[in-house]
């Protein structure tokens, strides 16, 4: 005799969006409220919101913003993936760098998305990381294609350049860093070495390009 319950329904997939702008919250849940196989469980504002909402509803699937207010999406995805290892989280932004791609993808998310794409190939792009699948947009997979032979920044490399494109001098910077000039210098020479550039404004514009950096 079976034990299968007659007309089942399946089990829908728990989908957790966190996102500071209003808009792209609603926008996301009323595409996900069309979808029979899919359920929103929670909406955050901001990286620390989507990790206690994770934690209250541990959802199968989480699109998550990296821009946001209180912790950004990138600390909120490490603090995610470090409690919970095996959540799917999906980095759906405006970052197309690929110091922020690595960044996101290094902290643990199981995808990254632009905001540009059709919310269709977004919904397709949640089935598929809740079947285990990695989802990386064919624009993010060029972009890190491009930029394989290029060498990492340290954070403190990170942080020089940071103050560089504040408008700091080297004297500046060496003061803010707790560092001599000669140091400030040499972690300049280190950075025009590994983005390629042989000046202060370039070095910030590639950086930017890249999304090592941000104005913010």
């Amino acid at each position: 005799m079976s034990n299968q319950v007659p007309n089942a329904v399946p089990a829908r997939i728990r989908v957790l969006v966190a996102d500071d702008h209003p808009v792209v919250r609603t926008g996301l849940a009323a595409v996900i409220a069309q979808q029979a196989d899919l359920e929103l469980v929670g909406e955050g504002e901001n990286g620390a919101q989507a990790v206690a909402l994770f934690r209250e509803h541990q959802p199968d699937v989480v699109l998550m913003d990296l821009r946001m207010p209180v912790m950004d999406g990138v600390q909120a995805i490490r603090a995610i993936t470090s409690e919970f290892p095996a959540a799917h989280i999906i980095a759906l932004t405006t970052y197309e760098g690929d110091g922020d791609i690595r960044r996101a993808l290094d902290a643990g998310a199981w995808g990254y998305l632009l905001k540009d794409m059709l919310l269709t190939d977004v919904i397709t792009a949640v089935r598929a990381a809740h079947q285990g699948e990695r989802v990386i947009s064919t624009a993010v997979a060029a972009r890190l294609l491009e930029a394989h032979d290029l060498f990492d920044l340290s954070e403190r490399e990170l942080e020089v350049l940071k103050l560089v494109a504040r408008g700091l001098s080297n004297k500046d910077v060496a003061r803010a860093i707790g560092r001599s000039d000669e140091t400030a210098k040499i972690h300049l020479k280190n950075i025009f070495t590994k983005l390629g550039v042989t000046d202060r404004t370039e070095a910030v514009t590639v950086a930017l390009a890249r999304g090592l950096i941000h104005l913010d």
